[in-house]
C-alpha cells in the first residue's frame, strides 16, 4: 500500500476507505513535502484521525475529474497551490510563462487561471450543499476586495466568485483543525463565523461584536482612495492579539466578514507540523514526465521560521504569515538534516536554513507573543525600533551544530538576509561565521534601490545603511583571504521611482563595473502595500501622493537602464537619459552609460559589412570589480 495520501479511487480502495472526510483540490502536482501547503493541511488533518485524499490538477473543463472519491463526508478544500495562479502562469509584462515549476515536467497549463474561483464553481455544479474552504496563498491575499494586476480592476472577494463558504487564510493549521472539529460536530457551515483566522459571507452584521465596517465594495470601485482607506485599515489589523473583524459591504449579496487571524503556532506546534509522516518527494505517478521542477530547489533546504518582521511593501507576508516570528527546535531541524543523509541523491550540502528572511530566529521585540505587533510602526523601518531585539546567537548555536551532522559537508543560507538586522547586531559572530561556512564566492543581498525616496516607499532602509553593511562584510572577508563578493538584486519601476531615480541606479550600478543578470521589474501581486500605491496613486498609510510608473514602454525603459551595458537596451536607454535630462551621460567620458546614436549606428553598419571586430584590450569587467574602488 502507498504511503502518499490517496490520489485515486484504486488507492482510496486499498485503504479500504468507504468515504472520504475531506478532498482537497490543488492546482500544484501532489508533493508530499512541508514546503507544499496541501501536503502540510493533509498530513495534519490526516494525524487527527480523518480521513483525506488529494486531487491535484483536476481537469476544469470535466466535473468528472473532481468527482473522483465521490462526495466527501465534511468538506471539499480548495487551494490553486504554492502560488497566486496568475502569477504562475504571466509574467509582469502579461506575457504566459513558458513552464509551471510546481507541474510535472514544468508543463504549463494544467491549472485554470484564478484557480480558486474556477475550481470552486466546479464542485458547486456537482455537489450543491458539500462545504468548501478556500485556502492558499491566492484566496488568503484575495479574501477581501483587491487590486488585480491582469484585468486592471477591483475585484471582490474570490469568496463570492467562487461558490465557497469560507476561506481559511495565513498558514491554516490552526483554523483549518478548529473547522474540522466543527464539521465533525454537526455545525453547519453557514454557521462557522466565530473562528480565528476564516471569512464569512453574512446576510446581517446584527451578531457581531463590534466589527469594523470598510468602505463598501460599489464604494470603492467609483473611488480608488477609498480602497487605499480600506486597506490601511486592513494592514494595521493582521496581528492576531489587536485585530478587529472587518466587515465589507456588498449590497444585495450581504457582508464578506473577516476575522482577527489565527494566533502563530507554537515552537512545539512548529515541530509537531513539520515531524508529520511525510514522503519528502513527488507521488510515483510523476516519475515519467521527470517529477516536479519546483522540488529540487527545496528538496535540501530547511524551513526553520515563518513570518517576517522586515515590512517590505512590495511583499504579502504581512497578510499571509504574519509579521510574529515563528521557529523550529533546534533538534527538529537537525532530525530533518540527518534525513538527507540517507537520500541516495544527497552530495552532503544542505542548500539553505531560512525562511521569508534566514536570520530572523525569534520576534522581533519580547512582547510580540504576548501582546502582538505594533499597528502603528514597524520593527525596521525607517530605522531599527528602540525596542528591536537584534541577537543571531540562536541562529548561530542552530548553524554550528547543522554542520557537524554526520554525513555534511557544507550548510549554505540562500534565502536572504536583512543586512539592517545583521548590523543592528552588536556581536559580530553571525557576520564573520556567515562568511567563513555559509557562502561560496557570493553573496545574493537585496537593496532593492540606490535612492532614498524610492527605498522609503518600498519600506527598505536607506542606501547608506546597506554601504555600511557592505563594509562590514568586505572586512570580515578581508579576515579570512577570500575573495567573496556580495551580489545585489535591484527592482525597477516600484512606485515613486521617476525615470531620474531610475537613472541615480544605473549610474550605481555603472561605478560597481558590472551589469546585473536578473532584474526584477515590479509586480503588482495581491495585497501588497505597493500594489495599493500602483492602483490608488496614493501611500494608504499617509494618503500622500505617490508617482507610479505605469506605461509599458516606461516601465521598460526604467528596466533598461539597470542592464545599460547590454546593447538590445541601446535606444531605451538613450531616450530614458533624455526624458531625465541627463543627457551629459550619453558620451564618451568615463561616466557616461551610452554612445550618441551616430556613433552606434556607425558601429552597426560595420558590423552589417562583416568588418573585422575590434581585438580586446582589457578583461571583462565581472561582478569580481565589486567595490573595488571603495577599497582603494
Amino acid at each position: 500500500m502507498s504511503k502518499f495520501l490517496p490520489m485515486s479511487r484504486q488507492e482510496m480502495e486499498e485503504r479500504k476507505i468507504e468515504q472520504m472526510d475531506f478532498v482537497y483540490v490543488t492546482g500544484d502536482a501532489y508533493v508530499d513535502h512541508p514546503s507544499f501547503g496541501a501536503a502540510i493541511i493533509c498530513r495534519l488533518l490526516e494525524s487527527r484521525g480523518y480521513q483525506v485524499g488529494v486531487i491535484a490538477q483536476p481537469d476544469w473543463k470535466d466535473p468528472d475529474s473532481i468527482r473522483i472519491f465521490g462526495e466527501p463526508r465534511l468538506a471539499f478544500l480548495v487551494s490553486a497551490g504554492n502560488m497566486d495562479s496568475m502569477v504562475n502562469h504571466y509574467t509582469v509584462a502579461k506575457k504566459r510563462r513558458r513552464q509551471d515549476a510546481y507541474s510535472p515536467g514544468g508543463k504549463m497549463g494544467l491549472r485554470p487561471d484564478r484557480a480558486v474561483i474556477v475550481y470552486g464553481n466546479l464542485i458547486r455544479r456537482s455537489y450543491k450543499h458539500t462545504p468548501i474552504i478556500l485556502g492558499g496563498i491566492e484566496a488568503s491575499l484575495r479574501r477581501l476586495a483587491h487590486y488585480d494586476y491582469w484585468e486592471n480592476k477591483l475585484r471582490r472577494s474570490v469568496l463570492l466568485d467562487s461558490g465557497a463558504d469560507l476561506i481559511s487564510y495565513g498558514m491554516g493549521e490552526h483554523s483549518v483543525v478548529e473547522i474540522a472539529e466543527a464539521l465533525e460536530a454537526g455545525i453547519p457551515v453557514k454557521d462557522l463565523t466565530y473562528l480565528p483566522g476564516t471569512v464569512f459571507r453574512t446576510d446581517s452584521l446584527e451578531s457581531l461584536e463590534n466589527p469594523c465596517v470598510l468602505p463598501s465594495y460599489s464604494e470603492m470601485q467609483k473611488e480608488p482612495l477609498a480602497y487605499a482607506r480600506s486597506f490601511a485599515v486592513q494592514y494595521r489589523n493582521t496581528d492576531p492579539f489587536h485585530g478587529r473583524i472587518l466587515a465589507e459591504d456588498y449590497g444585495t449579496q450581504g457582508y464578506v466578514v473577516q476575522n482577527p487571524p489565527s494566533l502563530p503556532l507554537t515552537q512545539l506546534e512548529m515541530d509537531d507540523v513539520y515531524g508529520l509522516p511525510y514522503q519528502r518527494t513527488w507521488h510515483p505517478r510523476y516519475d515519467k514526465e521527470g517529477g516536479i521542477p519546483a522540488f529540487s530547489e527545496i528538496k535540501f533546504s530547511l524551513t526553520s521560521n515563518r513570518g517576517c518582521f522586515g515590512g517590505c511593501n512590495f511583499c504579502a507576508l504581512t497578510f499571509h504569515q504574519g509579521r510574529i516570528l515563528q521557529t523550529r527546535s533546534h533538534e527538529s531541524l537537525i532530525e530533518e538534516a540527518a534525513t538527507f543523509t540517507r537520500d541516495p541523491d544527497f552530495k552532503g550540502y544542505i542548500h539553505d536554513v531560512g525562511g521569508p528572511t534566514a536570520n530572523f530566529r525569534q520576534p522581533s521585540c519580547e512582547k510580540q507573543l504576548k501582546k502582538g505587533v505594533c499597528p502603528q510602526r514597524q520593527c525596521l523601518f525607517p530605522k531599527p525600533c528602540p525596542n528591536l531585539k537584534a541577537d543571531h546567537r540562536d541562529y548561530v548555536q542552530l548553524l554550528r551544530k547543522l554542520r557537524v551532522v554526520p554525513g555534511v559537508k557544507k550548510v549554505f543560507i540562500r534565502s536572504g538576509i536583512r543586512f539592517d538586522y545583521v548590523l543592528a547586531d552588536k556581536d559580530k559572530t553571525f557576520l564573520s561565521e556567515l562568511v567563513r561556512h555559509h557562502i561560496s564566492g557570493q553573496l545574493r543581498v537585496a537593496p532593492e534601490h540606490v535612492s532614498d525616496i524610492v527605498l522609503s516607499y518600498m519600506g527598505k532602509p536607506c542606501h547608506q545603511v546597506y554601504e555600511k553593511f557592505l563594509l562590514e562584510y568586505s572586512r570580515e572577508n578581508e579576515k579570512t583571504g577570500k575573495k567573496q563578493y556580495a551580489v545585489p538584486y535591484f527592482m525597477s519601476s516600484h512606485p515613486g521611482c521617476t525615470m531620474r531615480e531610475a537613472v541615480k541606479l544605473a549610474e550605481y550600478i555603472r561605478d560597481l563595473g558590472f551589469m546585473p543578470e536578473q532584474v526584477q521589474d515590479f509586480y503588482p501581486t495581491p495585497s501588497t502595500l505597493s500594489t495599493c500605491m500602483y492602483y490608488t496613486g496614493v501611500h494608504p498609510l499617509t494618503m500622500e501622493k505617490v508617482y507610479v510608473p505605469k506605461a509599458p514602454h516606461e516601465k521598460a525603459i526604467q528596466r533598461a537602464l539597470i542592464q545599460f551595458r547590454n546593447p538590445a537596451n541601446a535606444e531605451l536607454v538613450r531616450e530614458g537619459l533624455k526624458m531625465a535630462g541627463r543627457e551629459d551621460l550619453i558620451g564618451y567620458g568615463p561616466k557616461c552609460l551610452i554612445r550618441p546614436e551616430k556613433e552606434e549606428k556607425r558601429a552597426a553598419s560595420k558590423a552589417t559589412a562583416g568588418a573585422e571586430k575590434p581585438k580586446k584590450t582589457g578583461k571583462r569587467k565581472t561582478i569580481r570589480n565589486i567595490h573595488k574602488k571603495k577599497k582603494a
